[in-house]
């Protein structure tokens, strides 16, 4: 799978488990701010993965952009967001989970190989 399918789809991983983990817990962001976190999430860890930075950076880079930009489109108080993001985190490690078993997929998570 060429590197440019690789990015969009993640995007589109992302993009999905923000979507599903705000709707699942009745909070929901609309699909164009999940999939404007997503790419933000996926871009900077993809540029940070480029800039050759150690993998426990590679993968805590992207953190803060995506809880922050969560906060700022959920516009709930802390504990939902905090419940929110949880739930996200969740659905997320369980696509990457899947895409990377099932169809050795490993870009949803920079570094993070499980096969």
């Amino acid at each position: 799978m060429g590197y440019f399918i690789s990015f969009v789809l993640s995007i589109l991983l992302t993009s999905l488990s923000y979507f599903l983990g705000s709707h699942l817990l009745k909070n929901g962001i609309i699909f164009w701010q999940a999939l404007l976190i997503g790419a933000s999430v996926v871009s900077l860890g993809a540029i940070t993965e480029a800039l050759r930075a150690p993998i426990w950076l590679i993968v805590l880079v992207p953190f803060p952009v995506g809880m922050f930009l969560l906060f700022l489109f959920l516009q709930k108080p802390i504990h939902v967001w905090f419940l929110t993001y949880v739930t996200i985190l969740a659905i997320y490690t369980g696509i990457h989970v899947i895409m990377s078993y099932f169809f050795k997929f490993h870009s949803l998570i920079p570094a993070w190989k499980i096969s």
